[in-house]
């Protein structure tokens, strides 16, 4: 059974409830427990829809022809009507972001690599966020139709406790160019198989190291490399950045260290991150 599947039937009433909260750090005063989300799971049946996307509505077709019978202009507002905000310019179909809806825009924002051309895309993610589990397959097929132009980047959440491991974890599968190969496999380790305990209990760099071996990994050489300077380096990096663009939960996108992306379920998150994306491309 793949992650998708296997996520959709085990996690699927917690990762529901955790669906608009997310995982987000614990409090300063909790730092030997570990993070949890703000409000336990509902039950599946009594979960309402998710919020419907909100795309533009369409114009009123009626409104063309009452303002003939008035003798106005097409298009123009009736005394006494608001003012319509215009609407965000389109690019190859795609509307462009608007601030304060699709994405809050940040101070001195920095991005975490040097761009060298390139449209940076950071998902801030940890391997034991429940929410970060059920977005990893809509993250896998919307990654693989991103253009040539745009540079994909996995940053893990030091955000404390049991989420620490799996940051020298990650540093550490990537330094030993497993990173990609093993990424799946150790949401599945976590939030399906239960091999790892992530939220649940403490995982030590030799239980992690084990389920790495599968993906080719000597067991003792990654638990050490976890204690590496090389991995402190990465840590200590990821740290401050996630501080710096004040990503205080997961998972959360972040466009060229600028635009942090708002969105009310999974599926609007890409949207928009699609939205800014056109709207960098073209030069805004």
């Amino acid at each position: 059974m793949n992650l998708r599947a296997a996520s959709r039937l085990v996690l699927m009433p917690a990762a529901l409830g955790l669906l608009l909260a997310a995982c987000q750090p614990q409090a300063p005063e909790e730092a030997a427990a570990a993070p949890v989300s703000p409000a336990p799971a509902a039950p599946a049946e009594a979960v309402a829809d998710e919020p419907a996307l909100d795309p533009a509505a369409p114009a009123d077709e009626a409104s063309a022809d009452a303002d003939a019978d008035a003798g106005l202009p097409a298009g123009t507002p009736a005394p006494g009507d608001a003012p319509v905000a215009p609407a965000a310019p389109v690019a190859g179909g795609v509307r462009f972001a608007i601030e304060g809806e699709h994405y809050d825009l940040i101070p001195g924002g920095q991005p975490f690599e040097p761009l060298d051309g390139k449209i940076e895309v950071v998902e801030v993610f940890n391997y034991v966020c429940p929410a970060c589990a059920m977005f990893q397959p809509l993250v896998n097929t919307w990654k693989a139709r991103l253009g040539p132009d745009v540079r994909f980047t996995y940053v893990p959440a030091p955000f404390g406790g049991n989420w620490d491991p799996f940051v020298r974890a990650y540093y550490t599968a990537e330094a030993m160019g497993i990173a990609d190969r093993s990424h799946d496999g150790i949401f599945k380790a976590i939030h399906v198989d239960r091999s790892l305990k992530g939220e649940r209990g403490t995982d030590s760099a030799q239980d992690i190291a084990k389920v790495y071996a599968q993906y080719g990994a000597d067991p003792a050489q990654f638990a050490s490399t976890m204690a590496s300077f090389t991995v402190n380096a990465k840590f200590g990096r990821a740290k401050q950045y996630i501080a710096q663009q004040r990503a205080n939960s997961t998972p959360t996108m972040i466009v060229n260290g600028r635009y942090r992306i708002k969105a009310r379920d999974f599926e609007t998150m890409l949207e928009n991150t699609d939205r800014v994306i056109s709207q960098v491309r073209a030069g805004g």
